[in-house]
């Protein structure tokens, strides 16, 4: 949905992600492979040449879809509950403003990005935990 309403959102391919991951090791900035799944991109950024990102790195959003098809969820996302990972929350402290969590709601089509920040300031809640898998 992001991608095709041409709001400037790419998905990155395998080699372009790797890229991505190399310009911003370059800036010295930790960024974990698996904690983004789009990016939001200047126009004349190529994802497929390292030197390019590394140009315009600081107009570069990495972000991470949180999405939803839950009918109850409100307008703005306003009671929606979900989990932000130990590499999201790293990776978020790490770039500061250049990395976003995109909510998604699939129904109503609306999407909203906010910050690690904008998050935390409008949270009635946060429970930490640990997911562990067999």
């Amino acid at each position: 949905m992001l991608v095709e309403d041409r709001l400037g959102f790419v998905v990155p391919t395998g080699r372009q992600r790797v890229a991505i991951l190399q310009a911003f090791a370059r800036d010295e900035q930790v960024v974990y492979g698996k904690a983004f799944d789009i990016v939001k991109k200047p126009t004349e950024m190529d994802l497929d040449d390292v030197e390019s990102i590394y140009r315009n790195i600081d107009e570069l959003l990495v972000c991470e879809i949180k999405s939803t098809n839950n009918t109850s969820v409100k307008e703005n996302f306003d009671g929606y509950f979900f989990a932000i990972t130990a590499g999201e929350m790293l990776t978020a402290q790490s770039l500061g403003d250049r990395y976003r969590f995109v909510f998604v709601n699939t129904i109503t089509r609306e999407y909203l990005d906010q910050t690690l920040r904008q998050i935390f300031a409008r949270s009635r809640g946060i429970y930490p935990t640990w997911s562990v898998r067999f």
